[in-house]
């Protein structure tokens, strides 16, 4: 009864941290992962949701990688990885032209409040 109730905790968190809609949008980004054992046994995966909340949870929180709970299913080490190994295929990008593509066609981009500085982006031919 209590694992059960643990879990539904952990699921509810998941869930709030990486909404039904944001996780359909970043399946579409994130590459497909082979994971072959061809010897066998070892740890399953850590599922790709539980992963992307854990790096939601430190990124929001301010906690270190290592002060991550282990409520999140997946050590903190593996969370690191396979955010450096998304970060690396350039997933972060992608998901998030894909939330602007989904934002702006439900016309729920407000651009009144964009502002853009040289520090953004570069000037051509030094800014002449």
């Amino acid at each position: 009864m209590v694992r059960s109730l643990v879990g539904q905790c952990v699921r509810d968190l998941v869930e709030r941290l990486v909404p039904d809609e944001l996780w359909v949008l970043f399946r579409r980004v994130v590459p497909p992962t082979e994971v072959i054992r061809p010897q066998g046994g070892g740890r399953a995966r850590a599922g790709d949701r539980e992963v992307l909340a854990a790096i939601l949870f430190v990124a929001t929180s301010g906690c270190t990688w290592r002060q991550l709970p282990p409520v999140f299913g997946p050590a903190w080490s593996t969370v690191y990885r396979r955010c450096a190994q998304w970060s690396r295929e350039r997933v972060w990008g992608r998901l998030h032209r894909v939330v602007l593509d989904e934002l702006g066609a439900r016309g729920e981009l407000d651009w009144s409040r964009c502002a853009i500085d040289s520090v953004s982006v570069r000037a051509a031919k030094g800014g002449h």
